[in-house]
Parts: structure tokens; C-alpha cells; sequence
């Protein structure tokens, strides 16, 4: 049994690391939600966000692609740091360069809603605290495991990052239903990565547990303003 599950068998003094391990992981999300905002706000303003736009729309599929991946590379790189390191520094290292990532990931995206629906970053970010918290919510009161979601999430990603690639390769778009699956999937994502944070993910590396729970917002934010900036342009 892993020492640090909340149980009435775990050894005294055990919840009180686990509550520990909780609080420092959220103060850890924060921060890492607090820096995406401030460098996504950077590249906005300096005009950064507008100019990817620009390359990634005039660049073909093939570039896209290639940025797609390096953020898989990079985010690899990251994960590995804030998952397998025992030393806080190296932990938070790997948390600051995937956070970086995914401000440069993002910045096109952003660049296309500052265009076609400048108010959709946003509206896109109300809804996605408003869905966290709600999923947040649920898994620290309900009496549910939702470990067995992990299994489902590994293949469900998979079959979506096909299905990503398979649509740049032979440019079929994947439209707003799509996106809303994908919101679905990041949900699930978010419920699982809690659950593990409440229950068994190790509590030496908060930095880590705040990497993964970031990147399943990060994923739920991007499919949201996905969704409103079609809904835009479907309007015009």
C-alpha cells in the first residue's frame, strides 16, 4: 500500500504529508498558471502571438507538424524532469520549461482570436475555471476512484493525436465536434490527474503533479477557444 493514501490504515502522520503534498502542488499550479498568463499576455502584446499566426497559417502542414513535434519532444523532456528527478530544483525546471512550451504553443491560437473573436480568450478562460473547479470539486467529495480512467486516457489520446496528424497530413479540418470531444477528454484528464493527487502520486514531487494537472487545462483551454473562435467564424 502506497504510505501516503488517505486511509484509515495509513500510518499516523501520513494524511498530514499527503494534505501537505496537496496544498504544495496547487500553490505550484498556481504560480505555473500565474507565468503561461504573463508570457501569453508578452507575446500578445509585443505582437509575437500575431506574427505565429501569420507563419503558421502560410506555412503549410508540414510546419505545423514540426511544431507539434517539438512540443511533444520538449514536453516529453519536461515531464521526464518533473517525474523522475528526486531534487525540487530539477522538478521545478522541468515545470517552468513545459509552461514556456505551451505559451509558444498557444501563441498562434491566441493570434487567430485576437482577429477573428477578440473576446475569446477571454470567455474561453472563464469557462475553463468555471469546468475545473467543477471537476476539481467532484473528485475531492466524491467517494469515487478514478484511476481506472487512465487506461481509457492513454488510448483516447493516442486515437486523437492520430487523428490530429492524419488531419494535417491530408487536410481534412476537424471540426467543432471534434473540439468538443476533446473538451470531454481533457475533463477526464483533469478528474484522473486530481485523483492521483489526492491518492498515490508521490508526495516528494508536487512541481510534477502540478505539470501534468496544468497540461490537462492547458488541453481543456485550447479545444474551448477552439470551439468559440468556430463559433465566430460561423457567424460572420
Amino acid at each position: 500500500m502506497n504510505p501516503n493514501v488517505l486511509t484509515p490504515q495509513s500510518p499516523e502522520g501520513a494524511p498530514f504529508e499527503r494534505h501537505d503534498f496537496i496544498v504544495s502542488t496547487y500553490k505550484h499550479l498556481g504560480a505555473a498558471l500565474l507565468a503561461f498568463v504573463v508570457l501569453s499576455a508578452v507575446l500578445m502584446l509585443s505582437g509575437a502571438s500575431g506574427a505565429a499566426a501569420r507563419m503558421l497559417v502560410g506555412g503549410g502542414k508540414f510546419l505545423w507538424l514540426g511544431i507539434l513535434g517539438a512540443f511533444m519532444l520538449v514536453g516529453w523532456l519536461a515531464t521526464h524532469m518533473a517525474d523522475s528527478s528526486d531534487n525540487p530544483q530539477t522538478q521545478l525546471m522541468g515545470l517552468g520549461v513545459y509552461v514556456l512550451a505551451e505559451s509558444l504553443i498557444f501563441a498562434p491560437l491566441f493570434g487567430i482570436a485576437q482577429i477573428v473573436a477578440p473576446g475569446a480568450i477571454g470567455a474561453a478562460a472563464f469557462i475553463t475555471v468555471l469546468l475545473v473547479g467543477a471537476l476539481t470539486w467532484t473528485a475531492f467529495t466524491s467517494k469515487s476512484d478514478f484511476s481506472f480512467l487512465g487506461g481509457i486516457l492513454k488510448v483516447g489520446g493516442l486515437v486523437a493525436l492520430g487523428t490530429i496528424i492524419a488531419g494535417a497530413v491530408f487536410g481534412f479540418k476537424l471540426g467543432i465536434w471534434f473540439s468538443g470531444i476533446m473538451v470531454a477528454f481533457a475533463g477526464a484528464c483533469v478528474l484522473y490527474d486530481t485523483a492521483r493527487i489526492i491518492h498515490d502520486y508521490p508526495a516528494n514531487r508536487p512541481a510534477g503533479a502540478a505539470l501534468h494537472l496544468f497540461a490537462s487545462i492547458a488541453l481543456m483551454l485550447w479545444y474551448v477557444l477552439r470551439i468559440l473562435i468556430s463559433l465566430a467564424s460561423s457567424d460572420d
